[in-house]
């Protein structure tokens, strides 16, 4: 006799699991602990098998004969219906891992070692903001150009244009890595060169907030590049010369017991010939490094032939390899901004000192032969106290004014 909403709602449990039958194989299942299953029997090739429908009430009598009767149409189909809900199941599994978000949220954390929180934090933001609410559920392999494109047009659209490209960037890195563990088959961003409206600044990126530089620099201390490389990119902040000039310092510039650095002006941007006092963590990193290509002539040689410098995209790559977008965030040439801005505004240091240990162009009475020392034994002063004051920065210590009075 068939079943009926009273007799499932009323039914009790008893000291052992019993059944009450309803037809064509579905019955209810009674645990002592009062729960009410509804299962489907049934046999597949010879072999009886059993079916979860749901728990009672959630699933009612019509919605457990309703899952009885599309069972029943799948073996008439010749299909095992045990089997076609494990299908189902694990292509619901596998498109939630394909998802966007999904493949994000992984490469993210794969990432999330060797970036700076500040970083992180910024590139979670952009993708849970900006991205995730449009393409969040898609599978990345099904994510065309003109959906990107379309999701990147609404960032821009308030303004953002920066940030419109940051989210290109970011995306693209996605896609990638969706190709490279077999889940896409295509980087749509791609196709998306000169899409955008061109980026606003026309400045080098540069970091001045000093708890954003201390995590770029605990960032760099952790860079697992090669030791030429990580050894460019603790110097760059330290000495803040332009990037061609660092990737080509030569051996012979460099008087590591005097602690200088003599650039020739055919190096330079302004043609004249430059001085550069080097702070003692500078040595020891040179002091370093000699071992290693000091029988050169280029203490930064080319990956490919120590006949060459390092390549002018090498500082820029080591810093995307850590997470930073060199378009928005911060750039080889970047780093000359952050020491200007904080030695000036956060220590006061004199600006004239500060322009002549940057190489600028500046008014002098005495001719541009006389530039090259000028101001030097403030400008030895300014660099230690600087690389010094780099150093508590990474370690998050407090920071101490350099003393004005005797950088005067």
């Amino acid at each position: 006799m068939p079943l009926t909403d009273t007799a499932v709602r009323q039914a009790k449990p008893a000291e052992k699991a019993r059944k009450l039958a309803d037809e064509r194989g579905l019955y209810l299942l009674i645990q002592p602990t009062g729960g009410k299953l509804w299962r489907l029997d049934y046999r597949f090739e010879g072999k009886r098998k059993t079916l979860a429908l749901g728990a009672y009430p959630d699933v009612s009598l019509a919605a457990a004969r309703k899952g009885r009767d599309q069972a029943r149409e799948q073996l008439a189909g010749g299909d095992d219906p045990g089997q076609v809900r494990k299908a189902e199941k694990f292509a619901r599994v596998t498109a939630a891992s394909n998802s966007f978000e999904a493949i994000a949220r992984e490469w993210f954390a794969r990432q999330l070692p060797s970036w700076a929180p500040s970083h992180s934090s910024k590139v979670l933001g952009l993708l849970e903001r900006d991205i995730f609410p449009w393409l969040g559920k898609r599978p990345a392999s099904e994510v065309s150009a003109v959906e990107l494109l379309t999701t990147l047009r609404r960032i821009e659209e308030r303004g953002a244009v920066d940030t419109s490209h940051r989210a290109k960037q970011t995306a693209g890195q996605i896609f990638r890595y969706a190709i490279a563990t077999g889940r896409a088959e295509r980087d749509p961003s791609a196709d998306l060169r000169g899409a955008l409206a061109p980026p606003k600044g026309k400045h080098f990126a540069s970091i001045t907030d000093t708890a954003e530089v201390g995590a770029l620099l605990r960032a760099v201390e952790g860079f697992t590049g090669t030791l030429i490389v990580r050894s460019a990119l603790r110097l760059a902040p330290m000495l803040f010369v332009r990037p061609g000039e660092l990737r080509q310092m030569e051996w012979t510039e460099i008087e590591l017991d005097k602690a200088e650095w003599s650039i020739s002006g055919e190096k330079m941007k302004t043609r004249r010939d430059h001085l550069v006092p080097l702070p003692t963590q500078a040595v020891a990193i040179l002091r370093d490094l000699e071992p290693f290509t000091g029988q050169g002539r280029y203490v930064f040689p080319g990956a490919r032939t120590r006949a060459h410098p390092m390549s002018n995209a090498a500082i820029n790559a080591a810093l995307r390899r850590l997470g930073y977008d060199t378009r928005t965030e911060i750039t080889g040439h970047g780093f000359r901004a952050m020491a200007r801005t904080i030695l000036h505004e956060t220590l006061g240091v004199d600006a004239a000192v500060i322009e002549h240990q940057l190489a600028h162009r500046v008014p002098d009475a005495l001719g541009a032969a006389y530039n090259r020392t000028k101001f030097l034994p403030q400008r030895k002063m300014m660099m230690q106290q600087w690389a010094d004051y780099l150093d508590r920065l990474r370690k998050g210590a407090e920071v101490v004014q350099i003393d004005q009075a005797r950088l005067r």
